[in-house]
């Protein structure tokens, strides 16, 4: 694990170069969001990886519009992103592929149920809902959950809440959360570059497959 001192660097790194074109607006904006990362790792509460896919995609909704929030709160459940535009509110939860110890026995079916109960928990808190990874590692999403939810029939959605059950009690992802779940966009983010490629869900899958 990076020392505070260490993380604190290679953040300051990333965003010298995310604010090489960028004006004066967004350069503040993505250093705010550097103070409260770095805050955060002092607190245990985020780790690099993860912290530096997050200043990548904020840059890419600060320069759509949103005013962007790390690591907020809804309820009992903290998000990676927050982004609101206007009246509008987006989700965004970061997948970097990390599977723990626990389930190196399990790791494909852990990632499918992690990345759907996230698709089913979250996206009830905004009107759209997306996830970012990067393009080394394939987003194993359920192929229901690329569906609006009015197209999804009862055998996909037992299949789902089965899918959840075996990794998620306390509390479970409840029928309704599946039924209402809506994942709108996959941004993947390629930190090497500093840049983000949106794709829709159902494109995403059907490339990815095999």
């Amino acid at each position: 694990m990076l020392s505070v001192e260490e993380f604190e660097r290679d953040l300051d790194q990333l965003v010298t170069r995310l604010n090489k074109a960028s004006n004066d607006a967004t350069r503040q904006k993505l250093e705010d969001l550097k103070g409260d990362l770095i805050r955060l790792n002092t607190e245990r509460l985020v780790k690099i990886n993860h912290s530096v896919m997050e200043l990548v995609c904020a840059k890419h909704l600060i320069l759509g519009g949103y005013e962007v929030e790390v690591e907020h709160l809804l309820n009992s459940l903290s998000c990676d992103l927050y982004a609101v535009k206007g009246l509008g509110r987006l989700i965004v939860e970061i997948e970097t592929g990390y599977v723990p110890p626990e389930h190196a026995l399990d790791p494909l079916t852990y990632s499918k149920a992690r990345i759907a109960s996230k698709i089913c928990r979250y996206s009830g808190y905004a009107e759209k809902f997306g996830l970012a990874t990067p393009p080394h590692y394939i987003l194993p999403i359920h192929p229901a959950l690329t569906k609006p939810p009015r197209y999804r029939t009862s055998e996909e959605l037992q299949e789902i809440k089965s899918l959840c059950d075996l990794y998620y009690s306390s509390p479970p992802v409840n029928a309704e959360e599946i039924k209402n779940a809506h994942l709108h966009t996959i941004y993947i983010l390629d930190v090497d570059q500093t840049t983000v490629r949106e794709s829709d869900p159902a494109d995403y899958t059907e490339k990815t497959e095999g």
